[in-house]
């Protein structure tokens, strides 16, 4: 097949985003062509980079897979699209296919880069397969147990899978903090509690902070409890974060500790692949109910326009789908 073109979602300057034609090459032996079905942004990170928030020391650790460009300005980035396998290898042909790309209408990627998706899992949900692996990662750095008092402070994408994942152990008392009280009926929906910080529980055998907030953080050091472990997930861009380290942090003995998508948790990284968590995570999104994290979708051309808004620090947006658009 001959070169096409597609059209990619660039980010341009602070603020501002447009769409761009580009050329696909064409596949070669052991490489897929994709057209994109679905694609999701991520509020947090793709936050940063629409602000212009990647600190140069993390310009080469923050590139995504397939990345256009670079840090800061103009930069192709993303990492949630679901496909379809236009030509490829037999057993990927018209295959519906995660991959971690960035928002583009086509694309061609060497068959190993993308991950097929199960086939009772809905193409749509499973933009959050990014999303679902890095909370799985999580997990296994925090290492919950059965019966364990749990709470998840910040009630985002990655928070809220967290917080699920967890309260799939039995008679965990799992409960999200967040500020905004338009979230019970999700945390309901999902089978946890929901808190605002004032009224969390207390003395927590694990504390998971994925608020991006300072504030965040210091709520999530006070409600563990002695000797227990306060997972970070946020990543602040560019600036310092103040974190209350005084008083009884020390006399208490907490461990913060981080935690972070790009390399696998060290309890299982003997014996994992990225590919294996991925799949594994795609396989952990067959729960219906998990729709609920979906904001009806926004047709790829007006993305540009949008973007503002749906990135915009009090959207109450969780994950954004995008819809591409298909040959008639």
């Amino acid at each position: 097949m001959s070169e096409e073109t597609a059209q990619a979602l660039w980010y341009v300057a602070p603020g501002k985003a447009e769409i761009r034609r580009e050329r696909v090459a064409a596949p070669l032996a052991g490489e897929v062509r994709v057209r994109a079905l679905h694609g999701a942004l991520s509020r947090g990170t793709e936050r940063l980079v629409f602000s212009g928030r990647v600190p140069a020391s993390e310009f080469e650790r923050m590139r995504a897979p397939h990345m256009g460009g670079s840090f800061p300005f103009p930069v192709k980035y993303g990492y949630a699209t679901v496909g379809q396998v236009e030509t490829g290898p037999p057993e990927l042909k018209e295959r519906v296919v995660f991959a971690l790309h960035p928002h583009q209408t086509a694309f061609t990627l060497p068959a190993t880069a993308v991950v097929p998706v199960p086939d009772r899992l809905p193409a749509a949900r499973a933009v959050l397969a990014a999303n679902m692996e890095t909370a799985l990662n999580a997990v296994w750095d925090a290492a919950p147990g059965p019966a364990d008092r749990i709470a998840v402070v910040g009630a985002g994408v990655v928070g809220v899978l967290v917080a699920w994942l967890c309260g799939q152990l039995p008679g965990t008392e799992v409960t999200l903090i967040d500020i905004a009280p338009e979230r019970a009926r999700l945390a309901a929906a999902l089978g946890v509690g929901l808190a605002a910080p004032e009224a969390a529980p207390r003395d927590c055998d694990l504390v998971v902070h994925a608020s991006g907030s300072a504030a965040g953080l210091t709520t999530a050091l006070g409600l563990a409890g002695d000797e227990a472990t306060v997972l970070e997930m946020s990543w602040y861009g560019a600036g310092d974060v103040p974190a209350p380290l005084g008083g009884a942090f020390h006399s208490r003995r907490l461990k913060l500790i981080s935690s972070q998508v790009g390399q696998i948790a060290p309890s299982h990284r003997p014996r994992w692949t990225h590919r294996r968590r991925i799949a594994a995570a795609l396989d952990l999104l067959a729960d219906a109910r998990l729709d609920a994290l979906l904001a009806p979708a926004v047709p790829f051309a007006e993305l540009p326009a949008r973007i503002p808004q749906i990135l915009a620090p009090v959207s109450p947006i969780l994950c954004q789908l995008i819809d591409y658009p298909q040959p008639s």
